[in-house]
């Protein structure tokens, strides 16, 4: 099995990240696989009705960014999800490029977990934030 980082070579302020432009193609892919099909990702004329005034992503694609960088980069392969929590700021529209940033914040040695913010960005504004906890192999 291929891995990442492992526990003790993480440090408090590592950060790590990766950018998307969403595609129409990525939304009707979400769509499917999650089964989502809410009018508001989806149907242009029932989204123009909305609050938002078109379409928008799904907040689980984008969401599903800080993910892929847990997973890929930091820690990395081998860490696995204990918990995540998200607040949504701000719709994304579709062509938007998605950076999605991570940052340690705590490590826990006797657990082997590590705590980080977790961001999601496009240009400058937030639109997700929340706080990640992942299990992170050790050496020992």
């Amino acid at each position: 099995m291929t891995t990442g980082l492992f526990f003790e070579d993480l440090y408090v302020g590592q950060t790590a990240c990766l950018s998307k432009t969403i595609t129409e193609a990525d939304i009707l892919l979400y769509a499917a696989v999650s089964m989502d099909t809410n009018p508001i990702h989806l149907d242009e004329a029932a989204a123009r009705q909305s609050c938002f005034g078109g379409r928008i992503v799904h907040g689980m694609l984008s969401a599903g960014l800080i993910s892929a960088v847990l997973g890929s980069r930091l820690p990395g392969p081998g860490c696995v999800y204990a918990r995540q929590s998200l607040h949504f700021r701000a719709p994304v529209r579709i062509g938007s490029t998605v950076r999605a940033v991570v940052e340690i914040t705590d490590l826990n040695p006797l657990s082997k977990k590590a705590t980080l913010k977790t961001t999601c960005m496009v240009k400058e504004e937030v639109v997700i934030d929340g706080q990640a906890c992942v299990l992170v192999p050790s050496r020992a």
